[in-house]
Parts: C-alpha cells; sequence; structure tokens
C-alpha cells in the first residue's frame, strides 16, 4: 500500500458515500411525508391528500432507484480498498449490515410495488398500510446503518482476538453510546430535509399558479411539521455534543479549534485554523461562551488539541468550518420557518411573492447541511476507522497502488456524473408537469377493484372527484 493509495481511496469513498447519503437524505423523510398523506386521505377522503401522495410517490420511485444503485456500488469498496479494516470488523459490521438488508431492504421491496402500482387493485387501508411499511423500512435502514457508523465511532461490546474484533454484548454494539443521539438527530436531519424541498416545490406551484390548492396544502402542513422539527433538531444537536465530550474529546476539540484544555473556554465563532503553530489566526472569540455551550456550565472545562499526540489529531480546518457552515444553515431554516409561520397569521403565506422566493431558494438546504454534518463526524473521527483502535492508515488493503485506485475512481466519477443529473432532471420534469389529476380509485371492501374514473380532457372537477 502506497500514501497514494490511502489518499485516493479516501477520496473515492468520500466521492461515492457523499453523493450516496443525499438520497436516504430525501428518501427517509419522503416516505414519511407520503405515509402521513395516504393516512389523511384514508382517513378524510379528501382528494387532495391523493393527488400529493400520488405526485411524490412518482418522485420517491425515482429517488429510491438511485439509493438503491448508489448504495449497492457503495460496499464494493470495503473489499477492494479497505480489505484489512473489513477483516478486522466482519464479525460486527457483517451482521448488521445483513440484518439492514433482512429487516430494511426486503420490507421496502415488498410493498413498494403496491405503493406505486397497487391503488386500484387493494382496499384503501392497504395502500396505507404499504405506505406506512416503506416509510418503515427506510426508518429500519437508517437504524441499521448507523447502528455501524456509531459503534466505529464510539466501539462497545466487543474483544480483540488476534487483531480481529469478536462480539461479546449485541446489546452493547447495537446501542453503543453516540448510537441513540446519532439516530435521532440524522433521522430528524433527514425529515427537515425533505420538508424544505417539500415547501419548496409547493412555493414555485404557486408562483406558477398551478396545483392551488394542493400546492397550499403541502406549504402549511410542511410548515407545521418544521415549526416543531427544526428547534428539535437544535436541541438532538446539543444533546449529541454533549455525547461528543465525553465520548470524543479530540473530535469535538477540532471542531471547535480548540488547542488548550481550560475552564470558561472561549467560543472561536471565526479563526483560520493553524495546526503547524498550534493556534488560530484572525480568530474572533466570545468570552465563556464555549463552556457555557458545550458543557452547560460557564465553569466547564473543554478538552484541548494539545492533550493528544499530533498523530492522533483530526485535520482541523474541514471539521471546524463544516461544523459551522452546519449551525449557520439550521439557524437560516429556523428563520425561514419562523417567518412562514408568521405571515401565516398574517394571513399572506400564499401571497408573499418574497417569502415562495425564499422557500424555492432554501429547498436544497439540508443536503448542504447534512453533508456538512458528515463531513464533520467523519473528518472528526481521524485518523482511526474505529475510534482509538483501528487506525485508517492500517485500514487499507495491502497491496493497492495510486493506479489501481485512480482507475476505479475515474469509473466512479463517470458513473455518478451520468446517474445523478439523469436522476435529477427526470425528478425536475415531474415536478415541472405538476400534481396531475387522479386517474384510478382504490377498490371497495373486500378487495375488488372499482373501475377506473377517467379524466377527460379539459374536465373540471366536481364534488372532490376527478
Amino acid at each position: 500500500m502506497t500514501q497514494e493509495a490511502l489518499l485516493l481511496s479516501r477520496l473515492q469513498f468520500v466521492w461515492v458515500i457523499a453523493w450516496h447519503i443525499l438520497l436516504p437524505a430525501f428518501t427517509v423523510g419522503l416516505a414519511s411525508f407520503i405515509a402521513f398523506m395516504e393516512g389523511l386521505y384514508f382517513a378524510a377522503r379528501r382528494e387532495t391528500y391523493l393527488r400529493i401522495s400520488s405526485f411524490w410517490a412518482k418522485i420517491f420511485s425515482v429517488s429510491f432507484a438511485m439509493g438503491v444503485v448508489s448504495g449497492i456500488i457503495m460496499p464494493f469498496q470495503f473489499g477492494t480498498n479497505w480489505s484489512r479494516f473489513s477483516d478486522a470488523t466482519a464479525n460486527i459490521i457483517s451482521p448488521l449490515l445483513a440484518y439492514e438488508g433482512l429487516t430494511a431492504f426486503f420490507l421496502e421491496a415488498a410493498f413498494l410495488g403496491v405503493l406505486l402500482f397497487g391503488r386500484s387493485l387493494v382496499p384503501r387501508w392497504v395502500h396505507f398500510f404499504a405506505a406506512l411499511m416503506v416509510a418503515a423500512g427506510t426508518l429500519f435502514s437508517s437504524f441499521w446503518i448507523l447502528a455501524v457508523n456509531s459503534w466505529m465511532q464510539t466501539p462497545a461490546g466487543y474483544e480483540v482476538i488476534d487483531g480481529r474484533f469478536f462480539p461479546k454484548d449485541w446489546m452493547a454494539i447495537i446501542f453503543n453510546p453516540s448510537f441513540p443521539y446519532r439516530l435521532a438527530h440524522t433521522v430528524t436531519g433527514f425529515y427537515v430535509t425533505t420538508g424544505f424541498v417539500v415547501i419548496g416545490v409547493a412555493a414555485w406551484l404557486l408562483r406558477k399558479g398551478r396545483a392551488a390548492d394542493e400546492a397550499r396544502t403541502m406549504l402549511s402542513t410542511t410548515l407545521w411539521v418544521l415549526l416543531a422539527l427544526v428547534p428539535l433538531q437544535i436541541l438532538l444537536g446539543d444533546m449529541h455534543g454533549l455525547n461528543t465530550l465525553e465520548y470524543q474529546p479530540t473530535k469535538l476539540a477540532a471542531i471547535e479549534a480548540h488547542w488548550n484544555r481550560e475552564a470558561r473556554a472561549p467560543l472561536a465563532l471565526f479563526a483560520i485554523p493553524d495546526e503547524k503553530q498550534e493556534t488560530n489566526r484572525f480568530s474572533v472569540d466570545v468570552p465563556v461562551l464555549g463552556s457555557l455551550i458545550l458543557t452547560h456550565d460557564p465553569n466547564g472545562v473543554v478538552p484541548g488539541l494539545k492533550e493528544v499526540p499530533p498523530d492522533q489529531r483530526p485535520p482541523v480546518a474541514i471539521p471546524f468550518f463544516a461544523f459551522r457552515i452546519m449551525v449557520g444553515i439550521g439557524l437560516i431554516m429556523l428563520a425561514v420557518v419562523i417567518a412562514g409561520n408568521v405571515l401565516r397569521r398574517g394571513g399572506q403565506l400564499y401571497n408573499s411573492a418574497v417569502f415562495l422566493r425564499i422557500c424555492e431558494w432554501a429547498a436544497p438546504l439540508g443536503f448542504i447541511a447534512v453533508l456538512a454534518g458528515w463531513t464533520t463526524t467523519e473528518v472528526g473521527r481521524q485518523p482511526w476507522t474505529v475510534y482509538g483502535l483501528l487506525r485508517t492508515a492500517d485500514s487499507v488493503s495491502p497491496s493497492l497502488t495510486g493506479l489501481d485506485v485512480a482507475l476505479s475512481f475515474a469509473g466512479y466519477i463517470v458513473a455518478y456524473l451520468i446517474m445523478f443529473p439523469a436522476g435529477v432532471l427526470l425528478m425536475a420534469r415531474i415536478v415541472r408537469r405538476g400534481v396531475e389529476a387522479t386517474t384510478t380509485e382504490g377498490p371497495v371492501e373486500g378487495g375488488r377493484p372499482d373501475l377506473p374514473v377517467i379524466a377527460l380532457p379539459g374536465a373540471r372537477e366536481e364534488g372532490g372527484r376527478s
């Protein structure tokens, strides 16, 4: 293994997972949103909910297919580029990934066809149940993947025999110290990401004067949900920070570019970390605020990077700036949600052209925040793949050369630059076509399908049905 192979393997993994994580960041929340709309339609029989669900189900099918393809490709790297990591951790990580396939993938695969194509073939309650199962499948997938990642961050319940990790306590492995916080923070972030896409699309439809009833429903409902989720996400982030302080103090020191262990520590709002000189340039600090935020005590002690040798420290600048990007976006999201609900009280929610434009511009913010948070977490873990136990440099396949990885990396770049733009363009085309009138109705009791209701060109809605 050469240094070029190590660097290129890391860059390749960054490229693949950075693209892939955008898809669960969208589909996890979207599956729950579709299930919510299906539930409203099942309870109220209002056709607006049906059209909204059908519209987003088309977009979900495209993003889900992209996620399956990129998700299948990604694990190949464990064998080709990270064989020593795979060999050392297989007894723990392999079963967890298998559980993800058995519980999540098969659950989604079994009910996705019913959700997408079974509306006219099954009773309403079965279609609603299928939507719930698809949503549950995405959450199960998040559960197991985050169990793997969290164990790598805060390993527990294992023993090491001849350089390999073996399970001693599966409950301790799965519910390791950082897992509950990481799961809650990540899934809530996925829901917020989806919510901002939904209000962005709703705002665009309103500005274009299309599907006004559906767009108003999407915008109003989602803003109410975001009014709860965005503050919750900030609270969960704070709780996750306290957990990081306890179990990964060096990562926290890197996130804050904090060099010396001290009480009543300042908070660096901005700085240029200088790792060679072990100091910050052009630092803008707020006295005592670091201890207050990070420990909830103005006299609390904040760890410093100088407490560990330089070869055990993560890069400082990347997590420092990535974390601030994530927090900044979170505050912008909070401002947008508050502004929307203030406009609602004034009766201007659907009429403010400025706010609708802001919603459109804010649609991708969640994806940027997810990438920034993931970067903070993963770069902050360095130089370890299993925190404090297995170094990244010792995880790469031993026989790799820089040329080997360069060729595979080039292939990944080409494949993803074809697949993702094509998928995004297809989803954009669905959005541009707008919310279409429903052409089929679910069957009556007993599972017998009703005859399809044909929507004639130019026909108007009467009595809530096409």
